[in-house]
């Protein structure tokens, strides 16, 4: 495989898994987009949707236990929240990514892009009922929280995803829990996920040696960097940045998949 494009893969999960760490979403909404246009634009290779899912769901793995595990000092990783949607999201990540192989290359976008909306969506609801930003009292709906997380599961399994980049918006606007527990216990349901996920692909032979150590590489030196960033940042900087990346990306998937019906 060219050294110029695994020197790009490292670069954008550097990137993605930065972002990862600061704002609790794995990394994946903003590394899928970019593995799948950036190689081919600057000229070094290009990757399909499935080599690009595995990757991502590689990533999501890394990126998200690195950036847990920073997050773990401050106290704001909250163990009932984890265990629910934890469990229920691995088994849909499990039950996604061994099905994703039957999936075309559009299909994939196509799911990805409607996860991708739903959470710009759920991001841009108004949250004036949320406890504190920075609380550490959390109550929830289990039954909803693994639920959710389940559909999730399956929907992030199939693109690759761990599936926080919907997780977070969910956790913050549907069940109300606070900015910084969501960000932090969202990258440790990732993680759990991401699991699920990472073993589907590989099982299913989607999953790139060489990029994939790029990835892992990447992901451990910035997601503490990002979660170190994060815990810095101001409550409504964070969910501003997070709107805004995952509204992005989805403008982005949209606009290009209705390029390719046109042509």
């Amino acid at each position: 495989m060219d050294v110029q494009l695994l020197i790009t893969v490292f670069a954008l999960g550097f990137f993605g898994s930065f972002l990862a760490g600061m704002l609790g979403i794995g990394g994946s909404v903003v590394l899928y987009p970019l593995l799948l246009f950036v190689p081919p634009l600057v000229g070094v290779g290009m990757f399909s949707a499935h080599e690009v899912a595995g990757i991502g769901a590689v990533q999501s793995l890394f990126a998200s236990v690195s950036g847990a595990l920073a997050y773990k000092k401050g106290g704001y990783l909250n163990k009932p929240l984890i265990l629910y949607m934890g469990i229920s999201v691995l088994v849909g990540s499990l039950i996604g990514s061994t099905l994703s192989n039957s999936f075309s290359e559009g299909m994939i976008n196509f799911i990805y892009g409607v996860m991708a909306t739903i959470a710009a969506g759920l991001m841009f609801m108004p949250k004036k009922n949320n406890p504190a930003a920075d609380s550490f009292e959390v109550t929830f709906s289990k039954p909803l929280a693994a639920a959710l997380a389940f559909l999730v599961g399956i929907c992030g399994g199939i693109v690759g995803a761990g599936g926080a980049f919907l997780l977070v918006p969910i956790m913050i606007t549907v069940l109300k829990i606070p900015v910084r527990v969501t960000i932090a216990s969202s990258l440790a349901v990732t993680f759990i996920s991401s699991m699920g996920t990472t073993f589907g692909k590989v099982m299913t032979h989607q999953v790139l040696l060489l990029p994939a150590l790029m990835i892992i590489g990447a992901s451990l030196l910035a997601a503490p960097i990002g979660a170190f960033v994060g815990q810095k940042t101001k409550v409504a900087s964070l969910q501003v940045i997070l709107a805004i990346v995952i509204t992005a990306t989805s403008l982005k998937i949209w606009f290009d998949l209705l390029m390719k019906s046109i042509h």
